[in-house]
């Protein structure tokens, strides 16, 4: 697999929040811990080790290997497992929703990210084990954002009632949608062992969180990922403390929004991305996730008729921490109380709520992790390169908005000068010399020269645009091609990786998906990646 790059901010499509932490623009600084450059990592994973409870360690291994046991764990997955209980391990973490066959393909590119990342920290600090985590989002509760995925321009969507955290649902009603799917994979070996990997998956696994985590075993277990799902009472009993402080003093609240608002006074081009609430925290039982309020000193569930006071709230806690479930606000805490964690691996949405989390992490005495955007790529055949090649225009060109794209590559090929520059600088340099005469005269005269001039130079633009309009007619052929091929590599505008499930590529590569991508990612020189694959 061939690769080439382009830098983040040229692509168009990462805000200029994202491109500035990239850029380590000063304004940013009090906003995060660590840059995410080689050598922080070794402070980082020092501060973390020194905080990191010893019994933290052994409740996570416990926990993990019961959420493994039934499952062919690959030897270096084992490993890892066996090695979280050194206290010269860390984890690298990455998050995300348990989409329907993963998704989107940047599920993919956030898990092969952090074992990438891993290795490079494994050959830097030998001393140190680096185990690569996926974070399963099994308490969402918003099924219609994972009950899908893309193939072929068609969409496949899991039609079903839900409530309540989304891990703990039943797979059934999948063999269905498990039949629509293999009609279109078509025939041959890849397409049997994608049928296969479906199946067993959702067919054969009881609940959603069961599926995802076979399914993410089965594509990256071989690369040594562990596959952790927080929906555990023992995990939730580590974190207990600081959801009685949230829900108790409000102090995500207060930290957070404190941040924010510097956050947005730092550069108001910055969006806030989350608002925290006075409590930040869900209550979880019977199918059920609904927030929990407060008024005049009375906790309740939303939706329901659940009320406590005070001491019977954190009784709830003590004895039944498993049903408090943070959210997006809190879940970054909780990740990092009860993992030995020193990075995290996010999307440009996930980076720029966690720039609103710091001192929040500070208030609470957790090292706040190194925050690393995720790998991005645009995967494309030998075949489409050289359409490309053809038409005349860079892999890089085609991130270009269209109408910008098709203005330019029709400028340049056209024979002919579309540019009007000239003739607009020509104009301008004869009103100067009107300006000067009519600075001679009254002011009416003035403000008629200043019209012409307005008059004029709008009838240039007019007729620039009517003649590269000829040109687009004239080059028809070319423009239709050019705008097909962009298409196909940016759906509806769109970034490929944010539409496009991994299955049509593991059509083309097979095995070798993953350790071509793999191959191809480094996280510490972050770029967007051009990956080129022959047919």
């Amino acid at each position: 697999m061939r690769k080439e790059g382009i830098p983040f901010k040229d692509t168009g499509f990462f805000s200029k929040l994202i491109t500035d932490y990239l850029d380590a623009v000063p304004g940013l600084e009090p906003f995060y811990g660590r840059s995410p450059d080689l050598g922080a990592f070794r402070e980082q994973l020092l501060e973390k080790l020194a905080t990191y409870p010893e019994s933290h360690r052994s409740t996570l291994c416990t926990v993990l290997e019961d959420q493994y046991r039934g499952l062919s764990a690959s030897p270096a997955t084992k490993s890892h497992i066996a090695a979280l209980a050194d206290s010269a391990t860390v984890t690298v973490v990455t998050g995300h929703q348990l989409n329907l066959f993963t998704g989107p393909l940047y599920f993919h590119y956030k898990i092969l990210g952090t074992i990438a990342l891993c290795r490079k920290l494994q050959a830097a600090y030998p001393d140190h084990i680096f185990v690569p985590v996926y974070w399963m989002a099994t308490e969402d509760h918003d099924f219609d954002e994972i009950n899908h995925f893309n193939f072929k321009g068609k969409e496949f969507r899991w039609n079903r009632e839900a409530g309540g955290p989304v891990g703990r649902m039943e797979t059934d009603g999948l063999e269905v949608l498990a039949e629509q799917f293999m009609q279109d994979l078509g025939p041959g070996d890849r397409a049997r062992e994608l049928k296969e990997l479906f199946e067993a998956a959702y067919l054969e696994h009881p609940n959603l969180a069961a599926a995802t985590r076979y399914l993410a075993n089965r594509l990256f277990g071989e690369e040594g990922l562990v596959v952790l799902d927080g929906d555990d009472p023992r995990l939730k009993a580590l974190f207990a403390p600081h959801m009685e402080t949230d829900m108790l003093e409000g102090l995500a609240h207060r930290q957070v929004s404190d941040q924010a608002a510097g956050l947005q006074a730092a550069d108001p081009d910055y969006p806030i991305q989350v608002t925290p609430r006075e409590i930040n925290l869900f209550y979880m039982r019977d199918g059920l996730r609904e927030r929990i309020v407060e008024e005049d000193g009375v906790y309740g569930v939303l939706e329901t008729d659940i009320r406590m006071d005070r001491e019977a709230l954190k009784k709830e806690l003590r004895e039944h921490p498993g049903r408090f479930s943070p959210n997006v606000i809190t879940r970054p805490l909780y990740q990092e109380v009860i993992l030995p964690n020193i990075a995290y691996i996010g999307g440009g949405g996930e980076i720029a709520y966690w720039l609103e989390l710091k001192s929040y992490f500070e208030a609470s005495e957790i090292p706040f992790p190194i925050l690393m955007l995720r790998n991005s790529a645009l995967v494309l055949s030998d075949k489409q390169a050289r359409k490309a090649e053809k038409l005349g225009v860079s892999l890089q060109e085609l991130f270009l908005e269209q109408n910008e794209l098709i203005n330019r590559k029709v400028r340049a090929i056209s024979g002919i000068d579309i540019d009007f520059t000239p003739q607009r600088e020509h104009l301008r340099k004869q009103f100067r010399d009107l300006y000067a005469l009519a600075e001679k005269t009254d002011a009416s005269f003035l403000g008629a020269v200043k019209a012409q001039e307005t008059k004029q130079i709008n009838g240039l633009n007019h007729l620039e645009k009517r003649l590269l309009k000829a040109q687009k007619r004239k080059l028809r052929d070319h423009v239709n091609r050019l705008v097909a091929l962009q298409g196909e590599l940016f759906p509806n505008g769109s970034l490929q990786e944010r539409t496009r499930n991994f299955a049509a590529c593991y059509l083309e590569l097979g095995s070798q998906w993953v350790p071509s991508v793999l191959g191809a990612f480094d996280p510490l020189h972050p770029e967007f990646s051009i990956l080129i694959y022959e047919r």
